[in-house]
């Protein structure tokens, strides 16, 4: 059987295929606020100089907020097979942006705030072409 094709479930939100993923963000150069998904301005209104770059976020953060998803969400969320609850969190990076995502290697763990998280790059459902389509989670660690 052959091997499934794997896809972006959105393109330009990650690095993928990549040893290291990471995810596709801007840092202003003049403040250092960081914002994701990229922008092309800052959007702080205390900055004046507004010029920003491309960075990516990568490896470890630390879970700030999470809750349980125990129904399935509606449309476009489409899942993975019968519907099983799953965490969300909310993990805060070095550079002082906090992201959503899915938590996964949650299996007979206790999941607690601060706890360190690694992005990770995972499948989330499989496409309408048999494709497997794939995002950013944060795997617990």
């Amino acid at each position: 059987m052959a091997e499934k094709r794997k896809v972006p479930a959105s393109e330009g939100l990650f690095i993928w295929p990549s040893s290291v993923p990471g995810l596709m963000a801007s840092r202003c150069v003049s403040c250092g606020t960081c914002y994701f998904p990229k922008t092309f301005t800052c959007q702080n209104p205390d900055c004046t100089k507004k010029n920003v770059e491309d960075i990516a976020l990568k490896g470890r953060g630390k879970l700030w907020s999470y809750t349980i998803v125990h129904y399935q969400p509606p449309s476009p969320y489409i899942s993975p097979g019968p519907f099983k609850p799953f965490y969300i969190g909310l993990v805060e990076f070095p550079e002082g942006i906090r992201i959503l995502g899915q938590l996964t290697g949650t299996d007979n763990k206790d999941v607690t705030l601060d706890m360190d998280v690694e992005l990770v790059i995972e499948k989330l459902y499989d496409d309408a072409d048999g494709n497997e389509a794939v995002t950013w989670k944060f795997k617990v660690l």
